[in-house]
């Protein structure tokens, strides 16, 4: 019996077990907690490449994307990231007092947090997509929640809804741990898509 490599279930087979291969490669790289940042613009470069070209080697691209996007990515997240993490947890200490003022600033709190979450995704695309510097970056994954807040909005559902299914229904962690990841950078794209080409031009 021959098997036509060019088969379109075989080709499927095929693109379906590369996602899997690549979602448990990032989560293991995921381990150290600092290369955190480095491999999620990783994960969103390699899956960019296939959403835009249908092809590609997102799996044997990962490392090297890993490697490149190290210092600027460890940098970014580092700094929004422990700003989310500050924020929320001062929403937290202010919400524990009844009085309303504070409740206010735990409110104020809590959407900065969400907002330093949507700054570190947008970042982390730029990462993947452009060699720009540090600072250009940074500021332009500030400014990019604010200018595109409806497509921030879906980048932000995509990983809330994870953990949401996680939760609520937890057998579904077996595939957040087999394929959600990539399967969710590959949805990201065409949205990081959508916004680069309204705001500038071609990714580099």
């Amino acid at each position: 019996m021959k098997i036509d490599p060019e088969n379109r279930a075989v080709q499927g087979l095929s693109s379906f077990l590369e996602f899997v291969a690549l979602n448990i490669l990032f989560l293991l790289c995921c381990v150290p907690i600092v290369t955190i940042g480095a491999s999620t613009s990783a994960l969103l470069e390699v899956t960019r490449r296939y959403a835009d070209e249908e092809g590609g080697r997102p799996l044997r691209d990962f490392l090297p994307a890993l490697v490149r996007n190290f210092l600027p990515a460890t940098g970014l997240s580092l700094i929004l990231l422990t700003a989310s993490v500050a924020l929320a947890f001062s929403g937290v200490f202010w919400l524990s007092a009844p009085e309303p003022l504070l409740t206010g600033l735990a409110a104020l709190a809590f959407a900065g947090a969400a907002y330093a979450v949507a700054a570190f995704i947008h970042a982390m695309g730029l990462v993947a997509a452009y060699r720009a510097p540090f600072r250009q970056t940074l500021k332009n994954a500030l400014l990019l929640p604010a200018a595109e807040p409806l497509r921030t909005l879906a980048l932000l559902l995509i990983p809330v809804t994870v953990v949401c299914l996680v939760i609520v229904f937890p057998p579904t962690l077996f595939l957040v741990a087999t394929i959600g990841f990539s399967v969710g950078a590959y949805g990201c794209a065409f949205l990081f898509r959508s916004i680069y080409r309204r705001r500038s031009g071609t990714a580099a």
